[in-house]
């Protein structure tokens, strides 16, 4: 996808990366890749939301490149990824194990950060043999496991069945977003960013969702619509940390302490007061920060053995 859909200055604009490859997944669909930092520096890997990109974590990417491997890649049919008829939640985990087995060598482990539908990217691979070998430790961002359009806070109702088929109606909508207006930065914002977010983070989100096709966001909202990933959380046994904007209105904090309740191995949890869905962009250096952490924590010490080893 054009860059041209993307902020093109400051800390949202897309880092161009040290290079650029394709991951082929198990029914052949085609990931664009990016790669950025040393090739010798712990790796990171990021893996983004519904209806964004790669550039969703421009601001994530231009901080932990400075002295890490950060491998970040296009969902299929998001940003330069082709659309594939294939949606489904195990095909965003195979989409995953791809770009795992094509961009870190055997045994090498990362840590993996996903975003609203990232995070159900993590959570839906938990079980599967190549994540087990790679992943390190994960940090889960605005998401949640099941009942995503029960619990969602963006149209302004009594919880039931009246909010979630009209929350059904306004999310799974085929209607195109059409151009970043006034309006539809107001849209946005309300939807999925805190009150108090700057302009520049608004107009950088409401970019990239409105650079989406809207078939690739209507067939991904049936996804969502009936996810439930409620027994791959406890297959989740690595290092997990989450974190969550308290007035997120897509996927609100009990998705959050509903995780934390689950997880087998969970090592923090950040509530951050304001916020909404959109963290990374929000609190750009908070989620840098956790996965630093996570990285010196979980990931280090095993780099200093494979070099003494080497």
């Amino acid at each position: 996808m054009s860059r041209l859909m993307h902020v093109a200055s400051g800390p949202y604009a897309p880092p161009v990366p040290v290079r650029e490859l394709t991951a082929v997944s198990a029914d052949g669909a085609r990931l664009h890749v990016e790669v950025h930092g040393a090739d010798e520096a712990p790796a990171v890997v990021l893996s983004h939301g519904w209806s964004c990109s790669t550039a969703f974590w421009a601001a994530q990417i231009r901080d932990l490149a400075v002295d890490h491997r950060v491998i970040a890649y296009d969902q299929r049919g998001h940003g330069r990824s082709p659309a594939n008829p294939v949606c489904s939640a195990d095909a965003l985990a195979d989409d995953l194990e791809a770009v795992l087995a094509a961009t870190l060598a055997p045994g090498e482990k990362a840590v993996l950060a996903g975003h609203s539908m990232g995070g159900m990217t993590l959570m839906a691979a938990a079980g599967r043999d190549r994540f087990r070998e790679h992943a390190g430790a994960v940090l889960l961002c605005s998401t949640g496991s099941s009942r995503l359009v029960a619990e969602s806070l963006v149209v302004p109702m009594r919880a039931g069945r009246s909010r979630t088929w009209l929350t059904r109606k306004v999310l799974g909508s085929r209607a195109p977003l059409g151009p970043v207006t006034p309006v539809a930065r107001r849209i946005l914002k309300y939807a999925t960013m805190g009150a108090g977010s700057a302009p520049g983070m608004v107009e950088a989100c409401a970019r990239i969702v409105h650079a989406c096709p809207r078939k690739v966001r209507y067939a991904w909202s049936h996804v969502l619509d009936t996810l439930d990933l409620d027994h791959r959380v406890r297959e989740l046994s690595v290092p997990a940390a989450v974190v969550v904007g308290t007035a997120d209105r897509m996927t609100p904090v009990v998705h959050a302490r509903s995780l934390v309740a689950a997880l087998p191995n969970c090592v923090g949890s950040t509530e951050l007061p304001g916020l909404g869905h959109m963290t990374p962009v929000e609190a750009p250096a908070l989620v840098a920060t956790r996965i630093r952490e996570l990285v010196s924590t979980y990931i280090g010490s095993q780099r200093i053995q494979q070099k003494e080893g080497a």
